[in-house]
């Protein structure tokens, strides 16, 4: 029973300790595209105006939005339009970052009063038409951004959930739909040739599933405390603890796990990415750096995000769970709406390490 209240305060105090943050919105999100109506879907662009109506400059991280316009990364939520609507499937990359290694070009500025624009010609490859087949499609822009707020040196210690408001705009693609494909992967590299990078990779995945074993397992007697609250708001504790399961039970013989960069989406402080047409995960140059789970209990901290595990984690849970990503960052990602946070990759990987911390500790 000493051993449950210890836990039980620690977990409250975790909680306390934990501040998300959000402000007020200044962006203004318009998007507008070339045509109303094209023959093929290889034609359509669609162009992306961000305004700051604020007073304050903002230094807005790229990543998981519009401004990511050179990754095939999701930057819209594509919806055909008839008696029943359906998502068109996002088919390019998610991606996992290392907050502390982002430089310069993984932020854009926009001074107070100002916009910047940014156009996107690469739908075709990114999300699956050839399936949806010819018609109207609507096009919904990203609306949560992360700015840079504070005096830090390091982003991971002060960035902020914003949320926007934004247009959306129809397309009618009246014939040509057909797949565009993707840079095309070296298919020859199915493992990793680097026997010290190849030992990461299977202990990241070891540990992944270790990870989302013990969380699992916690969320059947704590469902109701602040900590799960904090990560999944009010969003069925089954349902979270159902993906944990998942993760845990993955065992896909065909999925593979890389230290190559077939897609060219290692760079600016990204640390994994898997494409989400083969669920194939590709680790960048920061994962060779990450640390083994039980540093969380001497030499690193939850926030830090740089469990080897954890990491993976996160990427099974696009492959598993059809999470997305919409922010990263421990803090940012309590800072969600319940629908972001049961959706929001990162949630998955810093609750699951705060479960191990908590417990394992």
């Amino acid at each position: 029973m000493l051993f449950s209240s210890l836990t039980t305060a620690l977990i409250a105090a975790t909680a306390a300790l934990a501040s998300p943050m959000k402000r007020e919105s200044g962006l203004v999100v318009t998007v507008s595209t070339n045509a109303v109506e094209v023959e093929s879907i290889a034609d359509l662009a669609v162009t992306a105006k961000v305004e700051n109506t604020g007073a304050t400059d903002l230094r807005i991280l790229n990543f998981a939005t519009i401004f990511d316009a050179n990754r095939l990364t999701r930057s819209f939520t594509v919806i055909k339009e008839g008696e029943a609507e359906e998502h068109v499937k996002f088919t390019g990359v998610s991606l996992n970052i290392d907050l502390s290694l982002v430089d310069d070009s993984g932020f854009t500025v926009i001074p107070a009063g100002g916009s910047v624009t940014v156009e996107h010609t690469n739908l075709a490859e990114i999300y699956d038409f050839e399936t949806a087949g010819t018609g109207s499609f609507t096009f919904e822009p990203a609306t949560v951004f992360q700015i840079e707020e504070g005096n830090s040196l390091n982003p991971v210690d002060n960035l902020v959930s914003l949320d926007s408001t934004s247009n959306s705009v129809t397309v009618d693609v009246t014939a040509n739909v057909a797949r565009r494909e993707v840079a095309a992967e070296k298919r020859a590299v199915v493992t990793c040739n680097n026997a010290s990078q190849r030992a990461q990779i299977q202990s990241s995945y070891t540990e992944a599933k270790s990870m989302a074993s013990i969380t699992a397992n916690w969320i059947s007697s704590n469902s109701g405390s602040a900590l799960y609250r904090s990560y999944f708001g009010n969003n069925s504790p089954t349902t979270i603890r159902n993906r944990f399961v998942t993760i845990a039970n993955e065992n896909s013989s065909s999925r593979t796990l890389s230290c190559t960069d077939p897609y060219g989406a290692c760079s600016g402080g990204v640390i994994a990415y898997m494409l989400i047409a083969t669920t194939n995960i590709y680790f960048c140059q920061p994962f060779w750096s990450n640390v083994p789970q039980t540093r969380l209990c001497s030499g690193t901290s939850v926030a830090q995000r740089n469990i080897r595990g954890g990491t993976t984690l996160h990427e099974l849970s696009h492959a598993v769970a059809s999470t997305i990503d919409v922010t990263y960052g421990c803090s940012a990602n309590q800072g969600l709406s319940d629908a972001n946070k049961l959706r929001n990759a990162d949630n998955y990987n810093c609750f699951a390490a705060q479960v191990y911390q908590n417990t394992q500790c």
